[in-house]
């Protein structure tokens, strides 16, 4: 009976997580700049998809490494805006202070295995991949930097936030519309040009000089 009851349970949660994710879905047509319901939409993707990404982050040496020691990225903006200017890590900083961002708004994790790491430190590394691509945070930037994410990682939230930016775009917003386009097209081609960047030791970059760190990585 208890075993009955857990599986009740279960697929009561299953459901109302896909519910909640329709609903995120749908309010994201409407505003994409609504980051709560991004991460609303991420939870309710199925766990199958981390485990996808898991394995593809395996087949590099940087994910692989990732995986085993699970490091965490903290961001401590006072250093980093005391960088010197051109250095990545200052170009971090910048980016937060330009957009009245900080590190506080994005959830931290549990990172209990594989999966949930994975989950942990694509949100964590979110903003450094905006630094390290050159993409901005309007709509057509973050368009651009989930198409990396589609050209590098399995999984379906980077697709549904392209697709629903773009006809969010057709329907209401016909002006930027050629932006995001091609945003995304850059966005996917330095995805599939550029070196894996899950798992990169971000921090240990922080000195060198932005273009630098993207020359390495194949984003220049």
């Amino acid at each position: 009976m208890k075993r009955l009851l857990l599986s009740m349970l279960g697929g009561l949660r299953w459901i109302l997580l896909q519910l909640r994710g329709a609903w995120a879905a749908a309010r994201l047509l409407y505003d994409p700049n609504r980051l709560d319901e991004v991460f609303a939409l991420d939870r309710a993707m199925p766990r199958r998809v981390g485990e996808l990404v898991v394995a593809a982050v395996s087949r590099h040496a940087e994910g692989r490494r990732a995986l085993e020691e699970r490091r965490r990225l903290s961001l401590d903006l006072a250093k980093l805006r005391a960088m010197g200017e051109g250095t990545f890590g200052r170009a971090v900083a910048d980016f937060y202070d330009r957009n009245g961002l900080t590190p506080a708004a994005i959830p931290s994790l549990e990172a209990i295995d594989a999966p949930s790491y994975v989950t942990a430190h694509l949100y964590e590394t979110h903003d450094v991949w905006h630094v390290a691509t050159g993409f901005g945070s309007d709509v057509a930037g973050e368009l651009g930097l989930q198409a990396v994410y589609a050209a590098q990682l399995p999984g379906r939230l980077a697709q549904l936030l392209i697709a629903g930016g773009l006809v969010q775009a057709a329907l209401w917003v016909q002006r930027d519309f050629a932006a995001r386009l091609a945003s995304v097209a850059q966005g996917h081609r330095m995805g599939r040009e550029g070196a894996p960047l899950f798992g990169v030791r971000w921090d240990e970059m922080w000195d060198l000089p932005v273009e630098t760190v993207r020359s390495r990585l194949g984003l220049a």
